[in-house]
Formats: C-alpha cells, structure tokens, sequence
C-alpha cells in the first residue's frame, strides 16, 4: 500500500513496501517533493541520497514480511529532516569501517548530514539525518 501526505508547511510522509522497487520509488517521491519545496542543486542531490540509503536499508535490513516502511521529510529553512522507519527494531544500523561488496551508505549519510541517528518506536526503529540545504 502506497500513501503520500504532503502539505504545504513543509512535511512529507510516505508508505512504501520494504522491497528494492520501495526503495527506488523512495528516492523518485522524495526528488519529487524536493522540487516542489524549490530545493535543488546539490542540496537536493544530498537529501535524495540520504533518503536512498536510508530507503535502502529499511528495504534490505529491515524488511519484516508483510510490512511498509516509512519516510518522512520536514523542511525547515536552512535544513531537511530525513527519517525512514522500519519494523526491525533488533536491527540498529551501524557503520562499517572495512566494507567489502558495500556498507558504505552509512559513512555517506554522515558526510552529508550535519546529523544522524536512530530512536526506538513502538514497533521497529527510526533512523534519521539532517542535510543542510
């Protein structure tokens, strides 16, 4: 089930089915949403990566069968608040520092974020980044 919100003080928040195809469309929605808050640029590119990390994380580490995740997006001013929730909260992400075939997703939301992190839900977990736009 797909369900899009969006509203014009800045708020975004999408369902999507923790497959790859979720995550892509993650990304597409989130450009999308970029550019109707008029962020573009390399702002925009940061906020997409990030929410295609994130996406892609929920998708391939978080997937719980028969359940979405999330993505919600506030833009305030002079940054974007990323966040993409899943229904595994075991499953805290980390970053590593000797990736072999990837895991450097993580290392590039903290290049281009001015924070991250994770917080517990009542089911699963939140990670969340800010980027500077």
């Amino acid at each position: 089930m797909n369900s899009e919100t969006s509203t014009p003080i800045g708020e975004f928040t999408l369902r999507l089915s923790g497959t790859r195809r979720g995550a892509r469309l993650a990304r597409l929605f989130a450009v999308h949403q970029l550019d109707d808050w008029h962020v573009t640029g390399r702002a925009a590119e940061a906020v997409a990566l990030v929410v295609a990390e994130l996406a892609s994380n929920a998708a391939r580490h978080g997937k719980v069968a028969g359940r979405d995740f999330e993505v919600r997006m506030w833009h305030h001013g002079d940054h974007v608040r990323v966040e993409v929730s899943d229904a595994r909260g075991e499953r805290r992400p980390l970053p590593s520092t000797e990736p072999d075939e990837g895991g450097y997703g993580l290392l590039l939301v903290g290049a281009l974020s001015t924070a991250w992190g994770t917080r517990d839900r009542a089911v699963g977990k939140t990670v969340w980044a800010v980027v500077p736009v």
